[in-house]
């Protein structure tokens, strides 16, 4: 594409995507790693909440949840997911649309372990989506279980992380009278070439 230089060079969207995170990490002033995060219920009807992005990977997208959690039941159903992440410092934005898939190894254990002790504890503590009684309720698990998983409480089985392998992403930056740049990079499977696309704004 000729005309693809600036912010939107390279052959790797990856790389572009990291760079582009590297720069909002300096201009957002909370969270330029988080995604809002979409998926779909049984019915087709969708959800979407924000998440934070963890790792950007030669070839997928990393974010950590509790696997009780809503999102992660329609993920499991679906295997497919969907994000953007904005930013309003940099007046850019990034889409992506892919195949999921669990990571419950080794790198799933790092990153827990690289999280504050109360996060860790709070991972084994909350039964995420489903109802509580209060905040009380809450913190009062906390307390109990503290005692017995010490300060180097293991990564909880219920709690790991999910890879995002996508078939089209989107790099979008605002431009002059609404007049935006858009390049979408579509492939049929993941492992597979891109290609890519200029798109009217």
């Amino acid at each position: 594409m000729s005309d693809r230089g600036g912010i939107f060079a390279g052959d790797d969207p990856f790389r572009i995507a990291q760079d582009w995170l590297d720069a909002a990490t300096e201009r957002e002033p909370n969270d330029p790693n988080a995604i809002a995060l979409a998926t779909v219920d049984p019915e087709g009807l969708p959800n979407v909440r924000m998440v934070l992005l963890k790792e950007i990977e030669a070839d997928a997208f990393v974010f950590y949840t509790n696997y009780g959690s809503v999102k992660a039941a329609e993920i499991e159903a679906a295997g497919k997911a969907a994000f953007v992440v904005h930013w309003k410092s940099l007046r850019r934005q990034i889409r992506v649309r892919g195949t999921v898939e669990r990571e419950e190894g080794p790198q799933a254990d790092a990153y827990y372990a690289s999280r504050s002790l109360k996060s860790r504890l709070g991972a084994w503590a909350s039964h995420q989506s489903q109802p509580l009684s209060s905040r009380t309720a809450l913190m009062a698990e906390v307390a109990r279980i503290t005692p017995r998983l010490g300060t180097h409480p293991p990564r909880p089985p219920f709690w790991g992380g999910y890879r995002i392998r996508p078939v089209e992403i989107e790099f979008w930056a605002d431009g002059a009278f609404r007049l935006h740049d858009r390049f979408r990079w579509r492939r049929a499977a993941p492992g597979q070439p891109w290609e890519v696309s200029r798109l009217n704004p």
